[in-house]
């Protein structure tokens, strides 16, 4: 090419290329792509897919952050100090329970910022493939350009005022490269900027990461802090363990024997007394609050609005029907399926589904009374919450439990942790996806209702771009 012999012939020199950071870089990349350019330039590549490079880029991340999880660890002093702070607490259901509530409040919020953060790293690790690909694409004509640059440095300019042949050679040097530097200004400029973009991004990257970590690990010491509450809650109630553990074989042998939710949710509100009994009294609360004046209904909302509802209550503080756009979504996550959409079946689907990442807390999405939680044919793991008002919520898909049927739990309280990967179940059918999905479906009066009128705005949107 005529750039290179042209900056040898005319020997000028351009003082500022000796001073540039870069000039280490241009000399290597000039050698490199001298030996790997082909003699032909290789046919264009098809743009990529930004939908799909942002998608496989988000998984190569999640992989990497799975893998960043396993070297976290809390110290010995950490682990103490939580043990302490747990054995400070007093030992009552009420203190507990509103310990686990606040654990699980802080669990989920660091979950989210764990995704955000998963986000924001796939997009940063977009952008920096993106220049690194127009780099590649443009090697040939870049490196024509730093070599040039790099000729040009090495050979000094003629001494003006020496001789007369120095004077033509200056100017005929100045006529030549009047048609040739502003082209490699423009190169160079492009190329300046696009390695000081790339050196931004990595920079970003690396902040995030930093801070990333922290999250990761203050998530995991609240996932240990929650581990020790439900212990403590366990042993609460170890009094009637003989009484809950027939419950529970009970209520999976109805369970063997149920078609269908209906039949499910029917026989345990008449076999298992647990469940019955709450239920019971559950209903009898709603009738008491029907009979309330405006007064004490008016008294009754402030309370529950104030956030310091009444813990020992077994009735919902609200009307389920007064809930909406007031719910959070029971599990931090990308939802990827909504009521009525598609379901991979040929149907239209009766719940929304909400891929997460591994291990995350599942809460319950408003007060109620646990029903049934258990293995339920192709639903796997399940739990079904009475709110009351003829409602009931079915979640799917979790790995633990750590509820139990006949117990009255309240909005925010821990009920299950997902899983490592997605748990095949009817529900998760023709999902492009190996993380885990939590499966919610309300209903009322036996029958599938659209859930999103009940969320809060920020988590009715449907993920894009995801897996």
């Amino acid at each position: 090419m005529i750039l290179p012999a042209i900056a040898a012939g005319v020997g000028v020199a351009v003082i500022a290329v000796s001073a540039n950071p870069f000039t280490v870089r241009a000399q290597d990349a000039a050698a490199e792509a001298a030996q790997s350019a082909p003699p032909q330039p290789p046919a264009a590549p098809a743009p990529p897919d930004p939908a799909a490079e942002l998608a496989t880029k988000r998984d190569q991340t999640r992989a990497e952050l799975e893998t960043l999880s396993k070297t976290i660890s809390l110290s010995t002093d950490k682990v103490s100090a939580l043990q302490q702070s747990i054995a400070d607490l007093e030992k009552s259901t009420q203190s507990i329970r509103q310990a686990l509530i606040e654990s699980a409040a802080r669990r989920k919020t660091l979950d989210r910022q764990i995704l955000e953060s998963e986000k924001k790293l796939a997009d940063l690790g977009v952008k920096q493939d993106g220049i690194r690909r127009s780099l590649h694409e443009r090697r040939g004509l870049l490196a024509e350009v730093l070599a040039a640059l790099q000729r040009m440095g090495r050979n000094p300019p003629p001494a003006l005022l020496v001789t007369p042949d120095d004077a033509l050679a200056s100017v005929r040097s100045a006529i030549l490269l009047g048609a040739v530097v502003p082209g490699i200004r423009k190169e160079t400029d492009k190329l300046a900027a696009d390695l000081a973009n790339l050196a931004a991004l990595q920079t970003a990257s690396a902040a995030e990461k930093a801070g990333l970590t922290t999250t990761m690990t203050n998530s995991i010491e609240e996932e240990r802090r929650m581990d020790l509450l439900l212990a403590e809650n366990d042993k609460l109630s170890r009094s009637n363990a003989a009484e809950l553990a027939a419950e529970k074989k009970r209520s999976e042998e109805l369970a063997g024997k149920a078609t269908s939710l209906e039949g499910l949710v029917a026989s345990m509100e008449s076999e298992i007394a647990s469940v019955r009994d709450a239920a019971a009294a559950a209903r009898q609360a709603e009738e008491n609050r029907k009979l309330m004046t405006d007064e004490q209904r008016a008294q009754a909302k402030a309370l529950a609005d104030s956030g310091v509802p009444d813990k020992n209550r077994i009735a919902p503080a609200y009307p389920f029907a007064e809930l909406k756009a007031k719910l959070e979504v029971p599990v931090a996550g990308d939802i990827l399926r909504q009521f009525g959409d598609a379901d991979g079946t040929g149907h239209e689907a009766m719940g929304m589904t909400v891929a997460t990442n591994p291990e995350t807390v599942v809460t319950a999405p408003a007060d109620g009374l646990v029903v049934f939680a258990g293995a339920f044919r192709s639903y796997g793991q399940m739990i079904i919450l009475d709110t009351g008002d003829g409602y009931h919520l079915v979640l799917s898909g979790m790995e633990t439990i750590n509820t139990r049927q006949g117990k009255f739990v309240f909005s925010g309280e821990p009920l299950a942790v997902m899983g490592a990967k997605r748990v095949a179940s009817a529900t998760a059918l023709a999902l492009e996806t190996d993380r885990p999905t939590l499966y919610i479906e309300f209903r009322k009066d036996g029958k599938p209702v659209d859930s999103r009128p009940w969320w809060t705005a920020k988590d009715t949107g449907k993920a894009r771009n995801d897996s």
